[in-house]
Parts: C-alpha cells; structure tokens; sequence
C-alpha cells in the first residue's frame, strides 16, 4: 500500500478560499494535491503560482507584502528570520517602504545553512542566531540587528539618518545599542554612516534631556542647576554635569556614551572624572535614556534617596558651579 496517498483528498477550491494562502510543496502533499495537479494549477494562466522553489501562492497576480514575507520563511525553513528592511515595514517604519513595495526580502540565516538568495529574498549570513523577537506573527531579528543590516545597504545619509532617528525617537531601542550593533557591523568606517550616527546620538541626547526634565517636575524634587561646569576655586575644570543640586553636593550625569571604536581614552576620562567628583564628596548619580524611558518613577526614586543621604556625609568640598 503506498501511504503516501491521502485516504480522502479534499476539493482543491478549499485551498484558494482559506488562509494562509501561502503553502509550500510539503503543506499542498499533505492537502491532498498531487505533483501533477501542482503543475497544472501553475501553468501560465492556471490559478496558482510558484513564487519560489517549491512555494507557492495560491492566485495569479501580485503576492502582498505579508505573502512575500511567509514565501520567503516557507523558502528558508527554519532558524531563518526576518531582518533589514523588511524586518523594519513590520514594525511599520514609516521611514522605510511597506513590504509589498519592497525589492528584497532579506533573511538572517547562520553560515553554515546550504541555502541560495534566490527571486526577492535575500540572504545575510552570522556565525550564531540571535533570539528572534515575534513581530505580527513573524519571526525577526532584533531591531539593532535588523536595523544594521538595513544600514548597510543604505549609501545615503540622509535615508540612514530617518531610520535611526525613527528607531531611538519612537522608543524602539536605545541610541548606545544600536551604535553598539553598527560597531559590530563595522558600519561606523562609513562617512555617511557617522554622519547619521552623530545626529542619532544628540537626538537621543534631547530626548533623554525632556525625559530628565519631567522626571524633576512631576516627582517634586527640588530645582537644581540644569547644565553646569563644576571647577575647583582656583583651580582645574572638574567636568560638566546634567544636573545639581549644590546644597547636597548631587550630580546627575546622563550616561548617553555610544560605543565607538576609538572612545578608550575618552572612556577612561569619563571614569576619572566620576571618582574625582565622588573624592570631593560630590554624590554623582548616573541615569541612562532606557531607564528615564522605562522607570522614570523608580529614577526619581535614587535622586530621591541620594538627595536625602546628603545630611549623613561630610560635608563635600567648595566647587565653583558654571553655566555649561
């Protein structure tokens, strides 16, 4: 008995008014279809089409944006997920054309998968997966990821700077994280890419600004010094800070650093000037972007607590206090 034969195969009209409507070689077998009445079906003029190796799309005409995505998945089969450009019409970028309108699907598959671009889908190639993050119902790559597989084929500064700004302004990821992902990539080498890339940071900068700002209003923490040069009386420069509060000796210092490449030295300065501060018993309270975006309370909270230490230490020593 041959049990490759379904018992009771069902009408083939079922298959074109059901979703998903997007089935590969294996699904249409296990529907019922035989090898010959696929072939038929996608004859020029038939009803079906093959849009890739042994995926088909079940009417004629143009497959849509989320067709193309699930032929392109069916294509690959698993440990494949979405990333670039498509990866960011999903999250529905309004910096990016919708799917449909796209030229390439590309997929992040590992190295070592025996798998060919072929038709729209593209193919990006890494050592190891990342976790994917389901995004309507598809599999895709983080959005650092997925966004610097996007920018790497961006050669304009202008495109590259709407994708990034969309990113960090609509809260989609931290500016440090995806200039982190670019480093990885060894994007940042690209002058068109730093361009974008200096923009990306001063507005992560603003934003995290306004979110500081808020924090001190609707928390009812006293008024500090907004922006200021701490110096010595007399003597070197100490730094600048965000925020301070000179009656009890607290900065706040937004953390906004991006990992770049030939920031060491400038990393280093940044520690020295914490721990010369904190010598001089200044408190210094440092606050990043994701965390005023995600537990602005709970940051209000730590000023709070540091504000409210300052009665238990010694007294801190006498800083002159300059508009930045």
């Amino acid at each position: 008995m041959n049990h490759n034969i379904p018992l009771s195969p069902r009408p083939l009209d079922h298959l074109s008014r059901t979703r998903p409507t997007v089935l590969s070689a294996r699904q249409l077998r296990e529907h019922g279809v035989a090898p010959e009445t696929l072939a038929e079906r996608c004859r020029p003029g038939g009803p079906w089409q093959e849009v890739l190796p042994r995926v088909y799309v079940l009417h004629r005409g143009r497959p849509t944006g989320d067709e193309r995505v699930r032929a392109a998945l069916l294509y690959a089969g698993r440990e494949a997920m979405v990333t670039g450009l498509a990866a960011l019409a999903l999250h529905r970028f309004s910096s990016v054309p919708p799917l449909v309108g796209l030229d390439r699907i590309d997929l992040l598959v590992t190295r070592q998968r025996r798998l060919r671009a072929v038709g729209d889908v593209g193919l990006v190639r890494t050592p190891a997966l990342p976790r994917p993050r389901e995004v309507q119902g598809v599999p895709c790559a983080p959005l650092p990821r997925a966004l610097a597989d996007a920018v790497e084929e961006l050669d304009d500064a202008r495109a590259v700077g709407q994708v990034l700004t969309e990113a960090v302004r609509g809260g989609h990821c931290e500016a440090s994280a995806l200039v982190a992902e670019l480093s990885r990539a060894r994007l940042l080498s690209r002058p068109h890419v730093v361009e974008a890339v200096d923009a990306l940071v001063a507005e992560g900068r603003a934003i995290a600004e306004n979110r500081l700002y808020t924090m001190v209003r609707c928390f009812g923490l006293p008024d500090p010094l907004w922006n200021v040069d701490l110096r010595l009386p007399g003597g070197p420069h100490l730094g600048g800070v965000d925020a301070y509060w000179p009656e009890h000796a607290v900065a706040v210092e937004l953390d906004a650093r991006v990992p770049r490449q030939e920031d060491d030295a400038l990393w280093a300065e940044y520690a020295r000037k914490r721990e010369h501060l904190e010598r001089l018993g200044i408190s210094v309270v440092h606050i990043t972007p994701r965390k005023l975006r995600e537990s602005l309370e709970q940051q209000a909270t730590v000023v709070r607590t540091a504000l409210m230490a300052a009665a238990d230490r010694n007294p801190a020593s006498w800083v002159v206090v300059l508009p930045r």
